[in-house]
């Protein structure tokens, strides 16, 4: 079986406390159903959630939603520790996809959403995200879309993305607004790269995220 797992990466700093907490809580439903009332989705991909804050857990062990009746909530409180996100993330997923491996799937390169609305409180994130992304250092480096929102630097969010990075447009929508957009982005990309997948069959597939995302600016990763 083909699979490709997503992981929902959301920062739950005390700084995301209400309006935006909310707004990311209210979505996960609402993924949660379009995802697991879809056969050829619920199928073809697997689904995590890490919440981070002065520290990081998985508070969804990758799934297949069709087989889960609720997704976890998240919570806000404390600092906000990329590199504890970062370090987490590469150990369910190594974990998961030799896992799946192991079952005798045919997995694919994991994809990773990374959501922030600040910048990192800690010392060494840098190193803890090279030694996620590096190919050379872990074979099953993830495709990385990072969103900042409020005061999310976009410098940073753009050193977090490799695939695709997004920032909000302050001027033009709030933070819960751009949250709303975002949760669109996430669930539309997951069915129409599950959908691809099928379609495709043995010929691979091509990842599904939008260029331009309403309430967002499209961030550049070729710049230097």
């Amino acid at each position: 079986m083909q699979i490709l797992p997503f992981y929902l990466v959301c920062d739950e700093s005390a700084s995301m406390s209400g309006e935006a907490m909310d707004t990311v809580n209210a979505a996960l439903p609402e993924l949660h159903q379009e995802i697991s009332e879809n056969p050829t989705v619920a199928d073809k991909t697997r689904f995590a959630l890490i919440g981070f804050s002065d520290t990081a857990a998985v508070l969804q062990p990758l799934a297949d939603l069709s087989e889960l009746t609720t997704l976890p909530s998240l919570s806000a409180g404390g600092m906000t520790s990329f590199g504890a996100a970062f370090r987490v993330l590469r150990d369910a997923i190594e974990k998961d996809v030799t896992s799946l491996k192991a079952e005798g799937n045919e997995v694919y390169r994991p994809v990773v959403f990374f959501l922030s609305d600040g910048l990192p409180t800690d010392d060494g994130w840098e190193s803890a995200l090279e030694d996620l992304e590096d190919k050379a250092k872990f074979r099953y480096a993830p495709k990385i879309i990072a969103f900042g929102i409020s005061d999310a630097d976009p410098a940073i969010i753009t050193r977090v993305a490799n695939f695709r990075g997004f920032m909000q447009n302050n001027d033009s929508v709030t933070p819960a607004a751009a949250l709303r957009e975002f949760a669109k982005s996430l669930t539309q990309s997951i069915v129409t790269s599950a959908t691809s997948m099928a379609a495709q069959g043995d010929n691979g597939f091509d990842l599904k995220v939008e260029e331009k995302i309403p309430g967002f600016t499209t961030l550049s990763l070729d710049k230097l």
